[in-house]
């Protein structure tokens, strides 16, 4: 199967000298990349390189950077748009950085104590992840700043340059200081901070008044002790790229969907936690809003990888939450709102002890990878089962770079093997139970962000990707009602897209805590707020020289005696008025969300938010100047696929990049592709759009 660029770069013989626009998003086995030229599209995929992810992103660069050379223009600058998971990595594996907690004194177990909340309620004898640093590296000294700001006890000076030799004696490699009430008074930390850099003048400070100036002792200190664990290994990382890219404008996709400067990323890496996944989300919004002719469409996505699969949900805009726990952790920085399951294309399926069918949430990896790859793997998994049921090409899968040839034999011999664990001795069943079995588990995560939010997913566009997506999506909507599907032209690369179509964006927020009839009696004091939040956002990205920015403000809000908030917008035009309307917005959203609500309860504001941004990246994608053509051409080959475990059916299967606008694809039936494989379930219809979409639907 071809690379879709052949598509959707029809003039590679031009010679196109303009500014090249590259997203580039880093996974554990491949790099992608999607160079926009012109108006011109073009994918390519290179092999990740495990040591140094940078290398790969400069070559991919410099041979596009080459290719436009060989075609007679001169050096061509570079916009790079990077999605990375060095961040994630970082924390799932923690191998992060030798870091110092300095906090109040009376305070250094907060992360330990957290919030005593028990994962699993009824577990007699449970474990957790041993704390992000250690006891040995936590340090108190003397100060105290109470609820109003105010200067309880004063920092102790003594304390702070006695621990300054203490820090060089240890070697420590990252430092976070997190006092009581800071994110009402930071001078404390400031100060602190300065007396630290006398001694240390070249490790990273993450002051939690920059990294969250909010309430919540056990979530600020977390997230700015994440934050300051992450700074050395993503700093050398981002430096290593910025030297290899140099004379190209480089920005860092953030988990919230926007991005931010090298240097900025450098100084909070803690926003890059769901840097990869954001770019899908953003992606499939995007596309949606061209294919459904709409600016606000109302989707669902699923990103389906090896490992797992995100599921989002978009109506009236990309979802966001301040709410996210990572290994264990909450991390509470403003990021887009994405489930994760643990349910992949190599996640692998084995009897419990009591003999029922489990898959996943253990991956078999890129290496050695599902049984089928031939590269060691013995243990089914849903590739596997796929592969099994006829639903994969034996040949030419994965992509150019690295051609695989998948082998029935071994992924029969290891789905063999589970059934008889499971006490069965037919294949297609055992093989059809591991792809009930995942769908679940996605179905559960599309109900999560959808039914147990208020919305029915009958009312949304199911948008899958990822290389295993659009092989589940039929069998997904059916579960959920949806009634149409939206397959990307490259699905495997949406993630890589999704970055082409970002902004620069930088968010500010702080702690008011009013409650009742404060809000309305304090609309000056918040309005003098917002400008100073529009102001801190703005000057980042005015620093970062991203063009025409904007800014947007929002508040937290709950009703009085809750422990949780809903962020709705404000109208920047502060005013008693205006903070009505935000009132009521908040009990609409409460309703929408909780199924309940009640104008006469008080309310709440929480934390005052702005979001500065530049301006969204002008991306017209590929669009057929041709007539539709309904009738396809004749099937490449024909596949025996089974749906039931009694007998196949012989469907008709198609190489996509042959497909042409208004193709009109009746189900059952597979489409092949170099980066994914398409099942159009019995009872379904596709038809190619003129933006070379697929649009399934039920069949009349």
């Amino acid at each position: 199967m071809a690379n879709p660029s052949s598509r959707l770069d029809p003039a590679s013989s031009s010679h196109l000298t303009s500014r090249i626009l590259a997203g580039v998003d880093v996974g554990g086995t491949f790099t992608d990349f999607v160079f926009l030229q012109d108006s011109h599209l073009q994918v390519v995929k290179l092999p990740t390189s495990p040591e140094d992810q940078s290398e790969t992103v400069w070559r991919g660069i410099s041979q596009k950077q080459e290719s436009a050379m060989r075609d007679g223009a001169n050096a061509i600058p570079f916009h790079v748009i990077h999605g990375t998971t060095v961040a994630t990595n970082t924390l799932l594996e923690r191998n992060g950085a030798r870091t110092a907690l300095i906090t109040t004194k009376g305070f250094r177990d907060v992360l330990v104590l957290g919030r005593q909340n028990r994962p699993h309620l009824y577990r007699l004898s449970q474990s957790r992840l041993p704390a992000l640093i250690p006891d040995e590296l936590r340090f108190e000294v003397g100060e105290r700043i109470n609820a109003r700001g105010e200067v309880q006890e004063p920092l102790c000076i003594a304390e702070l340059h006695a621990l300054g030799s203490r820090l060089v004696e240890i070697q420590v490699e990252c430092i976070c200081i997190v006092f009581l009430f800071s994110y009402l008074n930071p001078s404390h930390e400031q100060e602190a901070a300065r007396i630290l850099q006398e001694y240390l003048p070249q490790t990273p400070l993450s002051l939690s008044s920059d990294v969250l100036p909010e309430y919540r002792e056990y979530e600020r200190t977390v997230t700015t002790a994440t934050n300051a664990y992450l700074q050395p290994r993503v700093g050398r990382y981002l430096q290593h790229l910025q030297d290899k890219v140099a004379h190209q404008s480089l920005h860092i996709m953030q988990s919230n969907g926007g991005t931010m400067r090298p240097t900025t990323a450098q100084q909070l890496p803690v926003h890059l936690l769901v840097s990869g996944p954001a770019g899908g989300v953003v992606g499939a919004y995007a596309l949606a809003q061209q294919a459904l002719e709409t600016s606000s469409p109302s989707i669902m996505t699923i990103d389906m990888g090896g490992t797992s699969t995100d599921t989002a949900l978009c109506h009236d805009g990309v979802p966001m939450t301040t709410e996210c726990e990572l290994a264990g952790l909450p991390v509470c920085v403003p990021m887009i709102d994405i489930q994760t399951v643990g349910a992949g294309g190599g996640s692998l399926a084995h009897a419990d002890s009591a003999g029922v069918l489990r898959v996943g949430p253990q991956s078999a990896g890129a290496h050695p990878g599902p049984a089928c790859y031939g590269l060691g793997g013995t243990q089914a998994t849903v590739t596997d089962a796929n592969l099994v049921l006829g639903r994969l090409p034996v040949s030419q899968f994965g992509d150019e770079a690295a051609p695989l040839t998948l082998q029935p034999g071994l992924a029969q011999s290891a789905i063999r093997a589970l059934g008889q664990a499971l006490n069965t001795d037919n294949l297609q069943a055992t093989a059809l139970g591991i792809l009930d079995v995942a769908n679940a588990a996605m179905e559960r995560a599309l109900r999560v962000v959808s039914v147990e939010r208020g919305h029915n997913p009958r009312d949304f566009t199911l948008i899958p990707f990822g290389g295993a997506g659009p092989l589940h999506a039929c069998t997904l909507a059916e579960e959920l009602g949806i009634r149409q599907i939206l397959i990307p032209p490259a699905p495997g690369i949406l993630s890589a897209m999704g970055l082409l179509l970002t902004r620069a964006e930088h968010h500010a927020s702080r702690t008011l805590l009013l409650g009742g009839d404060q809000i309305l009696a304090q609309a000056e004091n918040i309005a003098r707020i917002l400008v100073q939040l529009t102001e801190t956002a703005l000057s980042v990205l005015n620093e970062d020289d991203v063009g025409p920015v904007s800014a947007s403000p929002f508040a937290d809000m709950r009703y009085a005696g809750q422990s949780y908030e809903l962020t709705v917008p404000l109208d920047p035009q502060m005013s008693p008025q205006t903070l009505n309307q935000a009132i009521a917005r908040f009990h609409q959203a409460h309703q929408q969300r909780f199924g309940y609500a009640d104008p006469n309860d008080p309310v709440e504001l929480v934390n005052l938010r702005v979001r500065g941004a530049g301006q969204n990246q002008d991306l017209q994608l590929p669009q057929s100047s041709m007539p539709p053509v309904p009738d396809p051409p004749n099937p490449d080959k024909q596949a025996k696929t089974w749906f039931h475990a009694d007998a196949p059916v012989t469907i008709p299967c198609w190489f996509r990049e042959r497909l042409q606008h208004g193709n009109h694809l009746p189900g059952p039936a597979l489409v092949y592709q170099y980066d994914s494989t398409i099942l159009i379930n019995p009872g379904w219809q596709a038809k190619v759009d003129p933006w070379f979409n697929l649009i399934l639907v039920p069949a009349a």
